[in-house]
């Protein structure tokens, strides 16, 4: 079977042939229909990301498709079954083995694409939003990277939740997708001043940030007291420069956020919000948005357009 496979930390993946697996006990063997790519997954293929598999790894993390054959003590799913799975890898291949614990069937009236792209970005926006920040109606939220695939998934659920959504995002292109998800405000971080601009909104209760670096600081001075500000990742490629002090002063609180690591020490948070998340789709309140669908032979390209940034909400390779 066709996979994309990193065999060392250089950060050239490579489409590869391999054996196809043969699912464990617990396990489920999946004809995967399509995988989101995350930012995580160039991470990885650099050896930068938090979790290190063993190499060689086949990269994606957020497959979806058909299961196809059941190993021993599987017994509350069948083939023929649609699911999504967070992985972690092995999702960019045309079959994987996973744990059948971590597969979610599907809703009715979602195809494999949106659900390729729903699980990660969505499921980390409600959980930083709802479960770490408690986002009260009314309040408002400052999103940064708010074009970028989990970005996006918080300006539509900030919306949901009832508060005031100011995005912040390049170029008008994205800002315009951040106004068709629902946010109240734009900014555009190449030409405006973001601490300026918040503060003259009103300042941030809640800021949402998956990018880290300058745009991290300006938010974090742009605060109301007892705001809080969740870290989701560092886009940027730099980490942002937290004074303590401040934080004293103003009653700021921090907060990290790995959605993926739920899974192994409270499940049930991800399993809940993932069950409000799926409600919310099937009533037509959210709506993936996938800038870029590419076949499996195009993948590398796929990841390229992660890493130039040319992408808005999520790419999805598909294996059709």
């Amino acid at each position: 079977m066709r996979a994309v496979q990193i065999t060392d930390h250089s950060g050239t993946p490579k489409l590869a042939q391999i054996d196809r697996p043969t699912p464990q006990s617990g396990e489920v063997l999946v004809n995967i229909a399509a995988c989101g790519l995350n930012f995580a997954d160039l991470l990885m293929s650099q050896g930068k990301y938090q979790e290190r598999p063993a190499l060689p790894t086949v990269l994606g993390m957020e497959p979806a498709g058909r299961i196809e054959a059941l190993g021993a003590d599987v017994e509350s799913l069948r083939p023929g079954d649609r699911i999504a799975v967070f992985s972690g890898q092995n999702g960019l291949a045309d079959y994987g083995v996973f744990a059948a614990n971590r597969c979610v069937p599907l809703p009715d009236n979602m195809d494999f694409i949106d659900a390729a792209a729903f699980q990660i970005a969505y499921g980390t926006s409600h959980v930083a939003l709802d479960y770490k920040a408690r986002l009260q109606p009314g309040e408002t939220l400052l999103v940064l990277g708010a074009a970028g695939g989990v970005g996006l998934t918080a300006v539509e659920i900030g919306k949901l939740m009832g508060a005031t959504v100011i995005a912040c995002a390049r170029g008008a292109e994205k800002l315009a997708i951040c106004k068709e998800a629902g946010a109240d405000h734009v900014i555009d971080s190449e030409t405006q001043d973001i601490r300026e601009v918040v503060k003259s909104l009103g300042g941030a209760d809640v800021v949402y940030d998956a990018v880290g670096g300058d745009q991290f600081e300006a938010a974090f001075r742009a605060c109301n007291p007892d705001a809080r500000a969740l870290l989701i990742g560092f886009a940027s490629g730099k980490l942002p420069q937290i004074k303590p002090n401040h934080m004293l002063v103003k009653n700021i609180s921090v907060i990290g956020l790995y959605w993926g690591a739920y899974l192994n020490f409270r499940p049930e948070v991800v399993t809940d919000s993932m069950r409000q998340l799926f409600a919310w789709y099937a009533a037509g309140k959210l709506k993936p948005h996938v800038s870029h669908t590419l076949p499996l032979d195009q993948a590398l390209d796929a990841l390229d357009l992660l890493r130039s940034r040319k992408s808005t909400g999520k790419v999805v390779v598909t294996m059709g």
